[in-house]
């Protein structure tokens, strides 16, 4: 890539990063004052002292939906926050191979059987 391609490319990531800090830090101070410093999850308090461990998560995972009143907000720590997302990618993988919440398969079972004659290839003199 050329400099100026490389250049041009380093200021639109550089001005991303700093776009998408400027929302969080709005969001972020206006959770803070709303809500209490507690986790939604496990009820871990925090102080001035270790409140950057309390994060904003917004439950419908769009963050860019941030009303006034805070109703797309909960305050989690770290751990909460990256259990939630993980449980998120979870869900979403077991949904792509087809396995519904309940835990069972969503799509009839394959019927094939691929070692249904393997006693008797086994057993083959040959």
């Amino acid at each position: 890539m050329s400099n100026d391609k490389t250049a041009r490319t380093d200021r639109l990531i550089a001005d991303a990063v700093r776009s998408r800090l400027a929302r969080e830090a709005g969001y972020r101070e206006q959770a803070l004052k709303i809500y209490p410093w507690v986790c939604g999850r496990c009820a871990r308090e925090f102080t001035h002292r270790n409140l950057r461990e309390l994060t904003v998560h917004h439950r419908n995972h769009n963050h860019d939906d941030n009303p006034a009143d805070g109703s797309n907000w909960e305050l989690l720590c770290l751990y909460c926050h990256d259990n939630e997302h993980a449980r998120q990618l979870d869900a979403d993988a077991a949904r792509q191979a087809g396995v519904t919440a309940a835990g069972g398969p969503a799509k009839a079972p394959a019927t094939g059987q691929p070692f249904a004659n393997l006693k008797e290839l086994l057993t083959k003199k040959g």
